[in-house]
């Protein structure tokens, strides 16, 4: 497994190894010893798999609040995405700064999202698949976001993107009262 810091703390790239053949591939995407060696401690309790079927479908950005805060791996089982999470812990130095990483289904590559984190994604290539794992159970009361396009982000789109109502209405970052706080750590 290889593991690479983005320029937000916490957040990571994660790689794991993957032995192919004339066949295709095998890869284990998460291991808890693995990741315990590396000092991530994580408990999974439930995986969540979408499909987006066209190019420019943007889902985000979201975050369940406390209680029900949850930290996320993500990866791209087919197609190809640009994930993308932003600070929202106040009093943090990166507040409000965002990073990306294009996912796709050849790469492998995974993105850790902690708590205190918004999320999203846009789709680069049709029938785009996203599979990840959370920290906690949804929480429908929890659910919440932040407008796609109030955090500067360069989501590389050529038109408009497609979006939920849901995505369409949430409030921008600067009208935003996060529910987290920084605690001088990732």
């Amino acid at each position: 497994m290889q593991i690479e810091d983005t320029a937000l703390p916490g957040v990571l790239i994660l790689t794991p190894k993957r032995f192919g053949d004339a066949r295709g591939f095998f890869s284990e995407t998460w291991n808890r010893r693995t990741l315990n060696e590396f000092g991530i401690a994580l408990e999974f309790v439930q995986d969540n798999h979408s499909v987006s079927a066209s190019v420019g479908t943007l889902r985000g950005l979201h975050f369940q609040a406390p209680p029900h805060a949850q930290d996320k791996l993500v990866r791209c089982g087919q197609g190809a995405l640009f994930d993308v999470v932003v600070d929202i812990r106040k009093g943090s130095p990166t507040y409000g700064q965002w990073t990306g990483v294009e996912l796709t289904a050849e790469n492998g590559r995974q993105l850790l999202v902690p708590k205190g984190f918004l999320h999203g994604f846009v789709t680069r290539s049709p029938h785009t698949e996203i599979c990840y794992k959370c920290t906690d159970y949804y929480a429908p009361d929890c659910d919440r976001a932040v407008h796609w396009d109030s955090c500067g982000i360069d989501w590389g789109l050529t038109g408009d993107p497609v979006l939920s109502d849901k995505d369409a209405v949430a409030p921008a970052l600067a009208e935003f009262d996060s529910p987290f706080v920084w605690e001088g750590k990732p």
